[in-house]
């Protein structure tokens, strides 16, 4: 029996749950952000000590709940020590999900994990199967402390020379979660308010760690897994066949494609070094992967490089990973199925397997709403604030694939395209996982039967 047929029986055994498992995860989303909210309207949250408002709270509780990274503020100029750790503990637990949370307390109190639990998990993971589900969880949770760990300690005795012991520490662990998380924020405003990771655009040890660290988030819980207990690319499933090929190809077309459009724009690369550039084509592309992070002005790109950006921000990283957008294998199957139509042939094949046409529907599906209410964004932000039409896009883009780089709209937009803003932050992150869940666990009824065939004119 497949993966897939077993998740459905065993969700028909469980559908007298109250709830289903998409709407605790969509419910229990929402309910982390109202409480983050709450949090971070209070005076001590922020570093004046009055309330920043509950719009501003709103906005920055749903950007670090669903690992964005668009802020409305400098997060080191706006929020205090209290609020500055309720967005860390807001990132980590929208960047691992919930469940990954409620899982830690199960295995530290050895509780057991019943079957609604596991559905839960399988599901906030974007797994077909629930086999082995525990096991990957433990691997998600352990895995992902210890790489931050790791990623915090390179960074704080990098930082530790010039800042102390105390700021690198911070720094070390902030950015690190912040990184792997792909979430984007960032605590570099004593150095630079405002300017993103700019002031170390020329630091080899903090923009590497950064982009490894965004990497390895970006690459999903799944493969990690495979990578750990397979270890042999001729053994690995086709899936993580596809996303390791997938990222590598993205990541490297994407740096020619920066380094091609910015090498001589004195606002962006034009001043730099060779290797200067080349290492900040490399961590714009990999920041556009949904991390956020920013070495390079993004409203001083050119138009063409902004256009660069919004493609690699909308394919976004890996299914079940920290990353958003429509994800790396739902790109290769789209692009996979109209190469293979336009020359004709009826079926996907790769890795001598096919590829069945439902998934390059789904796949159209998820593509099509995104760049629909990516363009829709695009349109009620320039037309409801002095945004010009190319850096709406940008930022609705930015905001649907959960990526949080911004052109400079993000500060001058009105309530009415921030509060827009705020639904697709949470659409990206939720939203999206919610429509592919539906894909899995939708009613077959309409399959019963059929209407009789048409013929139209196409193309």
């Amino acid at each position: 029996m497949s993966g897939e047929n077993r998740t459905l029986r065993l969700w028909k055994r469980a559908r007298k749950l109250r709830l289903s498992t998409t709407q605790i995860i969509a419910l229990t989303f929402a309910g982390i952000i109202l409480l983050g909210t709450v949090l971070l309207s209070l005076p001590i949250s922020s570093r004046n000590g009055g309330s920043c408002g509950i719009l501003p709270a709103l906005f920055t509780a749903t950007s670090a709940t669903c690992v964005t990274g668009l802020v409305l503020f400098d997060t080191w100029s706006q929020w205090s020590g209290f609020g500055q750790t309720i967005i860390l503990l807001l990132i980590e637990i929208g960047g691992l999900g919930f469940m990954s949370a409620a899982s830690l307390v199960i295995f530290l109190f050895r509780r057991k994990v019943g079957l609604k639990q596991r559905m839960v998990m399988a599901q906030a993971m974007s797994l077909n199967d629930m086999h082995g589900v525990v096991q990957l969880q433990r691997i998600v949770i352990f895995g992902s402390l210890s790489i931050q760990l790791l990623g915090a300690a390179v960074l704080c005795l990098h930082f530790l020379p010039d800042y102390g012991f105390r700021q690198a520490a911070i720094w070390g662990v902030f950015h690190a979660v912040s990184a792997f998380c792909n979430a984007g924020f960032d605590i570099f405003g004593s150095v630079a308010p405002g300017q993103s990771v700019i002031a170390f655009n020329d630091d080899p040890v903090v923009l590497i760690t950064l982009m490894v660290l965004i990497t390895v988030g970006g690459l999903g819980f799944f493969v990690w897994e495979e990578l750990a207990r397979v270890r042999s690319f001729k053994k690995f499933s086709v899936y993580t066949k596809l996303v390791l090929i997938a990222t590598a190809a993205i990541i490297t077309i994407g740096t020619g494609l920066i380094l091609l459009l910015e090498w001589n724009n004195p606002d962006t690369l034009g001043g730099m070094p060779v290797w200067q550039k080349i290492l900040n084509g490399f961590f714009q592309t990999v920041t556009l992967r949904t991390a956020g992070f920013a070495s390079l002005d993004q409203g001083l790109l050119t138009d063409g490089a902004k256009a660069a950006s919004m493609v690699v921000m909308l394919i976004g990283g890996s299914s079940g990973s920290t990353a958003g957008g429509l994800k790396t294998v739902t790109f290769v199957v789209l692009v996979l199925f109209i190469w293979t139509k336009a020359r004709g042939k009826s079926s996907v094949h790769l890795f001598h397997r096919t590829i069945p046409d439902n998934k390059a529907t789904d796949a159209m599906t998820i593509f099509f709403i995104m760049v629909s209410l990516a363009f829709f964004g695009g349109f009620f932000i320039a037309a409801t604030s002095s945004v010009p039409f190319v850096d709406g896009l940008y930022e609705a883009v930015s905001a649907l694939a959960t990526v949080g780089l911004t052109t400079g709209a993000t500060t001058v937009m009105g309530a009415p395209a921030q509060l827009l803003v705020i639904l697709f932050m949470y659409f990206g992150r939720v939203g999206v996982l919610t429509i592919s869940l539906g894909f899995l666990m939708g009613n077959k009824a309409e399959d019963r039967f059929r209407y009789a065939d048409t013929n139209l004119l196409i193309g």
